[in-house]
């Protein structure tokens, strides 16, 4: 019959867990559940039956996830409450037969399956013995629905075609100069072969860029992002960051820096923040205008302590950010305009700001472009405080 729990989430299991054991008698509620558990306090949908597979206990996530109000299923047969088939049509409660099947058998794994009308579900089940191979006295069912799934699902299949789309162009480069130079060598002049091997190692550089993203946003996605902190002065990060963007062919007079001290020391992952204001402040050239600002002061650290911080806050006099899409701007793929990029680098940027315990936020600037600020606290060792 119903469907088990092969790796519960943590909170999740103490609840079910919970409501499948607690014996039913005179002090159970109307639901048929004793204690203080409240069902309708769980985020996922509850139904339990009882040793007869009679529906005791339906709650409210249940009742929306199901489309059954609660009075039309208390009382009534598991299967007729819940009449499940599996993604091939077949039903599911004969399939299963939890009151009748093996006697071993303790529930059901998670697993897609279908309430009328073709609406998908997770669903997952507990068989509650008295002894272990006694007959079943309960069979606690949990329904979750599939949204969150769908958009993981959704997020690593946009992930998906996106690398393979940035991966395409300077591979199909790549391979093509270095098939034409291995080809007809000789046929070409030693700056034509330079100018080829100059657009080679470019593309290299663009991949090898691209796999470090990927693996920067696996680790923020998983919590495994390794920060080696030290002492960082932050303002010669900026000015190397400038000077690297003039030698790029960007115009001096283009960049204003202003730095607002004394700074509090900073201990920081340095590779980790010349990440950050790399990417920001390409963001500022290649997508704003005018004058792109740079400003460093001392902060209130994040979290509402009495420790000082730094503030590093980059804006241009671009056309800025639509207010409907400030909410999205830290989000994967999110692009500002049409001119090239794969939409992951803000995303990184918020996850290594937060490592460091720090915080990110976008506004529109004094002069109507982005403004994008974020604060770093001092992050001193313990060791050294």
């Amino acid at each position: 019959m119903a469907v088990g729990m092969s790796s519960p989430r943590p909170a999740r299991t103490a609840a079910v867990r919970a409501a499948a054991e607690e014996p039913a008698g005179p002090a159970a509620g109307p639901d048929g559940l004793a204690g203080g558990l409240d069902p309708d306090d769980l985020p996922d949908g509850l139904v339990v039956a009882d040793e007869r597979g009679h529906v005791i206990c339906f709650n409210t996530a249940a009742a929306r996830i199901t489309a059954t109000s609660r009075a039309d299923a208390i009382g009534r047969p598991l299967d007729a409450v819940l009449p499940l088939e599996d993604l091939k049509g077949k039903r599911w409660w004969p399939l299963t037969d939890p009151y009748g099947g093996l006697a071993t058998r303790n529930g059901q794994p998670e697993r897609n399956l279908l309430l009328p009308g073709g609406r998908e579900v997770l669903v997952s089940a507990r068989y509650v013995r008295e002894h272990p191979t006694g007959p079943v006295r309960r069979v606690v069912v949990c329904l979750r629905g599939t949204e969150a799934r769908r958009r993981t699902e959704r997020s690593h299949a946009e992930l998906i075609a996106t690398v393979a789309h940035e991966l395409r162009s300077p591979l199909t480069s790549v391979k093509g100069f270095t098939a034409t130079l291995l080809a007809k060598w000789e046929r070409f002049t030693d700056d034509q072969k330079r100018l080829m091997l100059e657009t080679v190692d470019a593309d290299a550089g663009r991949v090898t860029r691209l796999i470090a993203e990927l693996l920067d946003i696996s680790r923020i996605d998983s919590g495994r992002l390794e920060l080696r902190r030290q002492p960082v002065d932050i303002s010669a990060a900026v000015a190397r960051h400038i000077q690297a963007l003039i030698t790029g062919g960007q115009a001096a007079e283009r960049f204003l820096v202003r730095t607002r001290g004394p700074l509090p020391d900073l201990w920081a992952d340095p590779d980790k923040v010349d990440q950050v204001l790399g990417n920001l402040l390409e963001n500022a050239v290649r997508h704003g205008e005018g004058t792109v600002t740079i400003e460093i002061a001392p902060a209130a650290a994040p979290g509402g302590c009495d420790e000082m911080g730094t503030a590093v806050t980059v804006s241009d006099e671009g056309p800025g950010i639509p207010e409907e899409s400030m909410s999205r701007v830290f989000t994967r793929f999110w692009r500002g305009s049409k001119r090239g990029g794969t939409g992951l680098g803000l995303y990184i940027v918020k996850g290594i700001v937060e490592a460091h315990g720090g915080t990110i936020t976008v506004d529109r600037g004094p002069r109507g472009g982005a403004e994008f600020r974020f604060i770093l606290p001092v992050a001193m060792p313990a060791c050294l405080v």
